[in-house]
C-alpha cells in the first residue's frame, strides 16, 4: 500500500470522509480539518509509521500531496539514519 492510500484510509476512517473526496490535491481545510484535526491526524500519522514530525513541517501541510511528501521525506531520513 503506497503512502497515499494509507493516508486516504486513516484520514477517511478518521474523519468519516469518502475516499473520492481524497484526492491528492484535496486541501485539508477543504475536507472539513481545522487545526486541532490536522494535530490529531498527526499524531496518529507519526504512530502509523513510527516518525517524528516537527512543528516547522506541519506549517507547510496544506493538501494531501503535502502530507504524502513530508512522510516519504521523514521516513526516509529516520529510518536511514536508524540502519
Amino acid at each position: 500500500m503506497s503512502t497515499l492510500q494509507t493516508i486516504q484510509r486513516m484520514i477517511g476512517e478518521q474523519f468519516e470522509l469518502k475516499l473520492e473526496d481524497l484526492v491528492p490535491d484535496a486541501t485539508l481545510e477543504s475536507l472539513g480539518l481545522d487545526s486541532l484535526s490536522v494535530i490529531e491526524f498527526m499524531f496518529n500519522i507519526e504512530d502509523e509509521f513510527k516518525i517524528k514530525l516537527s512543528n516547522e513541517l506541519l506549517e507547510n501541510i496544506k493538501t494531501l500531496q503535502d502530507v504524502v511528501n513530508i512522510i516519504d521525506k521523514q521516513v526516509a531520513e529516520q529510518h536511514g539514519k536508524a540502519e
